[in-house]
């Protein structure tokens, strides 16, 4: 989720606590949990900051460990050992507890939206991405503002939240079964179909849709019962030549291979160098796709300019590759 998001989402749990007899009858405890839930709400995503190095660096890592399951267990701990210090006599346990659920939900509620997680990591590197909400959904933070409204005119913002919070659970079960009718419509659509990769809209029932057959990689949209082919191209092995081997060595290549399960390759000559372009199919806009690895090879297999990231025009690519290069 966005950050707004997990924020409203770390607040609302400290309204939850006041179901707890011991966050509702201790002052003290009742303090350092507001500062826990919203602190473990948002602190999975401290990895955000390598953004400030390069995009390899954040594509490969972001979502990584941080959010891995032993960090799901040090961060909360790491929170309330410093809490501790600053409000001494609260009880440490519900501290914990509380802390516990916001770190945990945070990293939950990540795995179901398109980008996802490596939540299970260090059992498996795989990313969790079930493509189910949006990175940023309307429902989930729209219903936030009324609780608080609630919670800040009457009180009572324990039972407000658990209302709000069953109510998720069962949009989170709609959602669900929204995506799952999504992708039985794409494989009667397309019987030969390997995997299905959807990323949610605004909308319920609306998805883009990139898909992987033996022989095809095909780029859609669903609206409603209806799949809308948009895209369709050949699936070809790709040449290990000597410019593609020297490629894939590359940070920004390896970064972006990583991280994407269905893309497809380009390789043509510019400038003198081999270009090695690699571009994820899921993230159609406007008729281009903006997420892609490039590499510019020499004939002696140097990595002249290289970029991954988001780019919406060729025109701004060029002109990163020839920054890049020139520097």
């Amino acid at each position: 989720m966005d950050s707004t998001t997990h924020i409203v989402m770390g607040i609302g749990l400290s309204g939850l606590a006041a179901l707890d007899p011991v966050i509702a009858h201790e002052s003290t405890t009742s303090g350092a949990l507001f500062f826990g839930t919203l602190i473990g709400s948002v602190i999975p995503d401290i990895d955000t900051v390598l953004k400030m190095k390069d995009n390899a660096t954040y594509i490969r890592h972001h979502r990584g460990a941080t959010h891995s399951l032993p960090a799901t267990l040090l961060w909360p701990m790491l929170i309330t050992a410093t809490l501790g210090l600053f409000f001494p006599g609260a009880n440490l346990l519900h501290l914990w507890l509380w802390t516990f659920l916001s770190v945990f939900l945070h990293v939950f509620v990540d795995i179901f939206n398109a980008y996802g997680t490596q939540a299970l990591r260090p059992l498996t590197p795989r990313w969790i991405a079930l493509g189910i909400i949006n990175i940023f959904d309307p429902f989930i933070f729209g219903i936030h503002i009324p609780g608080f409204l609630i919670w800040y005119f009457f009180g009572h913002s324990g039972i407000t939240f658990l209302t709000i919070y069953l109510i998720l659970i069962v949009y989170y079960f709609i959602r669900i079964f929204n995506h799952h009718q999504a992708v039985v419509r794409v494989k009667e659509r397309l019987p030969d179909v390997q995997a299905v990769f959807l990323s949610p809209t605004f909308k319920w029932h609306q998805y883009h849709m990139a898909a992987r057959t033996d022989t095809q990689l095909i780029v859609g949209e669903i609206k409603g019962k209806k799949v809308n082919i948009i895209d369709t191209f050949q699936r070809e092995p790709l040449p290990l030549t000597d410019e593609v081997m020297a490629a894939k060595r590359d940070k920004n290549i390896m970064a972006f291979l990583s991280f994407s399960p269905i893309y497809r390759w380009i390789i043509k000559e510019t400038h003198g160098y081999t270009e090695v372009r690699f571009v994820d199919l899921r993230y159609l806009s406007k008729g281009h796709y903006p997420f892609v690895a490039i590499a510019w090879v020499d004939p002696q297999q140097n990595i002249k300019s290289s970029y991954t990231g988001w780019v919406y025009s060729e025109a701004k690519i060029r002109k990163k590759l020839l920054a890049i290069h020139d520097s």
